[in-house]
């Protein structure tokens, strides 16, 4: 507030200070008033609050940085009570199968191949594990497959082709899966082979598989047939379980026999092909 008392001398001015202000100076050119605002942190601390990332304490007016107790956080404070990140907190070094630094522009994530096959990959593709018990990543089982065959050529003094249908010679195969994980599909082919003598006028003969009769012959003329023979075979599919095992036999038979045919021959061979592989 200023007051001025005038006379005929001129006017005397004196500015007085108000409430929070504070006056200094005579008033004249060289020495003016000046005028200052006086406040008091007590009347600030009411108008200051704490925002994202700060804390402020109103007892005491002081502000600091805010770091997030969250698990995980490498914000601290450094030895000169700045804020301090570690080296290494905020970007990574990958290996092998990795790619990118950690960083919002550059995520860690496995360093893949596109998808190179016209079918989907969320319907086609195979599965990528954990091992508990190392750590390291693991693929769907490898597949498996394997082959076996065994066989018999056996000739012998010619005997008597009986009546009825009769199984003159075994062979068989034992065969396991060797994927611990998946079924196995096996194709198993099966191939007979018998030489009849075969009289004439009604010598007559058949031969098979498991039960099966697969050739028959009748000889109806008047000059004997010696050595007569077929290779015949079947074919089927079996399932094995995972790590099972299956005999797989071949049973061979004769019969029909008729007008003293006679056999001094069997050939027989068992082939297997194993693939252990997704079953649909």
């Amino acid at each position: 507030m200023a007051r001025c008392q005038c006379g005929g001398d001129g006017c005397n001015c004196v500015v007085i200070a108000g409430e929070n202000a504070e006056v200094t100076g005579a008033g004249s050119t060289l020495n003016p008033y000046v005028v200052s605002a006086v406040i008091e942190c007590d009347d600030v601390r009411p108008c200051l609050s704490a925002g994202d990332g700060i804390a402020y304490d109103a007892s005491t007016g002081v502000i600091t940085a805010c770091p997030s107790a969250d698990m995980g956080n490498n914000l601290t404070y450094g030895s000169d009570g700045c804020l301090f990140v570690p080296t290494g907190a905020a970007t990574v070094s990958v290996g092998c199968g990795l790619q990118g630094d950690g960083s919002g522009s550059a995520p860690v994530e496995a360093n893949v191949a596109d998808w190179p096959f016209s079918c989907g990959i969320s319907a086609n593709g195979g599965g990528v594990y954990c091992d508990p018990s190392t750590g390291w990543l693991k693929t769907d089982p490898p597949f498996r497959a394997r082959y076996r065959e065994v066989g018999i050529n056996d000739a012998f003094t010619a005997r008597t082709v009986p009546s009825a249908e009769t199984t003159v010679d075994t062979i068989s195969v034992s065969l396991a899966n060797p994927d611990p994980c998946r079924a196995a599909f096996v194709i198993v082919h099966r191939t007979v082979d018998v030489d009849f003598n075969l009289p004439a006028n009604g010598g007559a003969a058949a031969s098979g598989i498991n039960g099966d009769d697969l050739n028959y012959m009748r000889n109806s003329g008047s000059s004997a047939i010696s050595a007569w023979h077929g290779q015949h075979s079947v074919m089927h599919n079996i399932t094995i379980p995972a790590g099972g095992n299956q005999a797989i036999p071949l049973n061979i038979t004769v019969g029909r026999g008729a007008g003293g045919a006679t056999y001094a021959r069997i050939q027989a061979t068992i082939r297997i092909w194993l693939f252990s592989i997704p079953l649909s």
